[in-house]
């Protein structure tokens, strides 16, 4: 017994350490994580079919000092970046992930790098809410907003 209270207080030492409550079922989480790892890649890749695609159709997107945007043409439309600049990181931080059915949210911090055509390059970071809904066996994009902070 002694050894089991221990072990149960390491894995919350542990928890409280990494700062992360992740709430579901344990395959679902990883595949919400895996879709934020997944999306950070096609972002870092210029992939816009792939980003569209991790969007809901009737998703909407909330950037940082710009009107809701909404459906997955507007959603590109965004992303698409002009010629010459590239982000060449970009990650996402999940602290909370939390399902409910078949809608999930999980919040966090962002950060990145982004290359501008002369050379330069400017980082940024975040904090972000994603609402996810379930589609079919997937999990995908409703509700994206973030802002930055310095």
């Amino acid at each position: 017994m002694k050894s089991f209270l221990s072990i149960l207080l390491l894995a919350f030492i542990c928890n409280q350490a990494t700062g992360q409550n992740y709430i579901g079922e344990k395959t679902e989480i990883k595949q919400l994580l895996e879709n934020g790892k997944n999306f950070s890649k096609y972002v870092n890749t210029s992939d816009y079919k792939m980003i569209g695609e991790s969007y809901t159709e009737d998703a909407k997107i909330f950037p940082n000092n710009l009107k809701i945007i909404e459906g997955t043409e507007g959603i590109l439309g965004y992303w698409r970046l002009p010629e010459g600049i590239k982000i060449i990181n970009h990650r996402i931080d999940p602290i909370e992930i939390k399902i409910i059915g078949n809608e999930a949210y999980d919040y966090g911090t962002y950060q990145g790098t982004t290359k501008k055509a002369d050379g330069e390059e400017i980082t940024w970071k975040g904090k972000y809410v994603i609402v996810w809904k379930k589609v079919g066996a997937n999990w995908k994009i409703y509700l994206d907003i973030w802002n930055s902070i310095k």
